[in-house]
């Protein structure tokens, strides 16, 4: 491939590799793959395919087309994932209003099918029953939990009949959608769901940063960021604009890895029918002259592949990062935060949050999450 810069687009096994490769180099774009064993190439794990950073998009575009990147069960109904679906997770709160608001107008622009979502949990716990009171329990807790489902159910339906009044007023985009309970812990049950789903975006309201730390599907929210596949849009309860068509600035934090260029197309492929000025951001945490050239890259990748729109670039003190942010959001009109995340164990998430987390329970501005590739 000469000089040209490559980039790595996955890392799987040899075979996966191989299967890949195959794929674009018979839509001409050259690949190249490393890490494989020469005495046993079947056997090599971790076997890193690259191509030309000017294919990236392209390349993208034919392997979205193909279920390599997803778990072998999801490879069973192959049309029905490429389906556009969007998740909305809602508890009835107002500020889930908010999200099937933005969450339908994302919907709409999409031509996608929307799928209201709500787990509830019974607080009844057999650990905590004497071994002589079992029968008894056991007759209770069935009680309890039909009760449970009964509430739940009058919620939803109640829920979705505001959705319509709304819709057969005009306040909301008349979109296809539905419903769906699960029994279980919220954030667990949204990630299980999601993965049944296969949404293109994950859209879930939060309250302001004031009430966050108090507040249930706030800290349901960070889980979900932290874990999900999906791209997840969080929207506050107290943003201004209800459409996407509103949003002006987007800023994307980087930290200059492959990913982010990856994401970068993730996002495009999302919001790219949108008008907005995009701006580029690294958080400094130490004057480093070659972090302004790598971001200066970035901007020339992002004007090379997708021209005609509005591209700025800028440092963050990374010292005080959360002031940083805010004041940056302040002074340059931010609606939407945009960042990567990787899925990290619960030990790192529980004693170094992402910036992700830290932005959610912080901020009052949208944060839009994007899974790395392959994690």
């Amino acid at each position: 491939m000469g000089d040209d810069k490559l980039i790595t687009i996955a890392i799987y096994t040899y075979e996966k590799a191989q299967i890949i490769k195959g794929i674009l180099e018979n839509e001409d774009i050259p690949v190249a793959i490393q890490n494989v064993n020469l005495i046993q190439p079947v056997i090599s794990s971790g076997v890193r395919v690259r191509i030309r950073e000017q294919d990236l998009p392209h390349a993208l575009q034919i392997l979205e087309q193909y279920s390599l990147f997803d778990d072998k069960d999801h490879q069973k109904d192959k049309n029905k994932n490429h389906e556009k679906k969007i998740l909305i997770p809602v508890d009835f709160s107002d500020y889930s209003f908010k999200a099937c608001q933005i969450g339908f107008d994302f919907a709409k622009a999409h031509n996608a099918k929307v799928m209201l979502f709500h787990a509830y949990f019974s607080p009844y716990f057999p650990g905590a029953i004497p071994i002589t009171d079992t029968f008894t329990y056991e007759v209770s807790e069935d009680e309890a939990l039909k009760q449970v489902q009964d509430r739940v159910g009058k919620d939803m339906a109640r829920f979705v009949e505001t959705l319509h009044k709304q819709i057969a007023e005009g306040l909301l985009p008349d979109v296809e959608f539905d419903y769906i309970l699960r029994e279980g812990i919220p954030e667990d049950e949204i990630n299980h769901y999601s993965k049944e789903y296969n949404p293109m975006l994950i859209v879930m309201g939060t309250r302001g940063k004031s009430q966050k730390e108090l507040d249930l599907i706030g800290s349901v929210t960070a889980e979900v960021l932290d874990s999900t596949k999906f791209p997840v849009f969080a929207v506050p309860e107290s943003v201004p604009f209800t459409m996407i068509d509103e949003v002006n600035n987007i800023a994307f934090f980087t930290n200059f890895d492959q990913q982010d260029l990856i994401a970068i197309d993730t996002f495009m492929r999302l919001f790219g029918s949108y008008d907005f000025k995009v701006n580029f951001v690294h958080m400094n945490t130490k004057r480093d002259a070659w972090n302004e050239i790598k971001l200066a890259g970035m901007k020339e990748y992002f004007d090379k592949h997708y021209p005609g729109r509005e591209v700025a670039y800028m440092m963050l003190d990374g010292d005080d990062f959360l002031n940083s942010v805010e004041k940056f959001i302040r002074d340059e009109k931010i609606d939407i935060l945009t960042m990567t995340t990787r899925k990290r164990n619960i030990f790192a998430r529980l004693f170094n949050p992402s910036i992700a987390h830290k932005m959610l329970f912080h901020a009052d501005t949208p944060l839009l999450v994007i899974p790395s590739v392959g994690w």
